[in-house]
């Protein structure tokens, strides 16, 4: 896979590339990754790439034309099937399921917005798909765009030490994980529970299945409605359900 970041701000990424499973991915040729800066293509020497907006208002907007310079750039990088994403709040908002999807592409474009947004023209004849992390607002696209890049890329086969990592995670089921634990055996008066220690692989699967689904129940019980259940699941939360009733 490669991943193109279209932003104002490339210096905003060279700690994130150079770090952790990234910098290891990157240096495995699993993924490339870079930046290009907006800017370079605006067209006057000053290189502005931002205007106030017609109608009036607040703030300024990104103009078309440095955008659609850059996400050229970024296909000739790599011809063939490309993906050009726009961070903003007025996007899908990003989940487990849709880093699964977007991990299976050759080529993400991520565009970083700033100030009051883009064009709109540009969102209309350039943008693939507008992803959110969240109902908040940021300065601008680059930590959307960074937490977008991390989670997929944990997901390429081999950046991981192993693929049960990823299958484990919170939401790659649709439920959150369960409690993980590791030496010491205690502390702080708190011991490992004891099954964890019993080496019988079938009734440690059972718990951890059942950890997920009582933490899930507990913390985002809306999550339970999109997850398939099996009969024995349904019947571990109506336990549950009585006994906190």
């Amino acid at each position: 896979m490669r991943v193109d970041i279209l932003t104002l701000f490339p210096n905003f990424f060279s700690g994130i590339v150079s770090e952790s499973i990234l910098k290891r991915a990157i240096e495995r040729e699993l993924i490339v990754v870079d930046t290009i800066n907006i800017r370079d293509f605006a067209f006057d020497k000053h290189r502005v790439v931002d205007d106030y907006p017609y109608g009036g208002g607040a703030g300024m907007v990104m103009k078309p034309e440095p955008i659609a310079g850059a996400i050229a750039a970024a296909k000739e990088r790599r011809p063939g099937n490309s993906k050009v994403i726009y961070m903003t709040p007025q996007g899908k908002v990003l989940n487990q399921q849709l880093v699964q999807q977007l991990a299976t592409e050759e080529h993400l474009i991520v565009l970083c917005g700033h100030y009051e947004g883009i064009d709109e023209r540009a969102r209309e004849e350039l943008v693939d798909e507008e992803i959110s992390i969240g109902d908040y607002v940021l300065t601008g696209g680059e930590l959307a765009a960074a937490v977008l890049v991390d989670s997929v890329i944990r997901l390429i086969p081999g950046v991981l030490g192993s693929a049960e990592s990823a299958a484990g995670d919170s939401f790659s089921d649709g439920l959150l994980e369960y409690p993980q634990y590791t030496r010491p055996p205690e502390f702080m008066g708190r011991a490992v529970p004891e099954i964890l220690l019993s080496g019988d692989h079938g009734r440690i699967k059972q718990w951890r299945r059942e950890q997920s689904l009582q933490r899930t129940l507990e913390r985002r019980p809306e999550l339970l409605d999109k997850v398939e259940l099996f009969k024995a699941d349904k019947q571990f939360l109506d336990k549950l359900r009585k006994l906190s009733t």
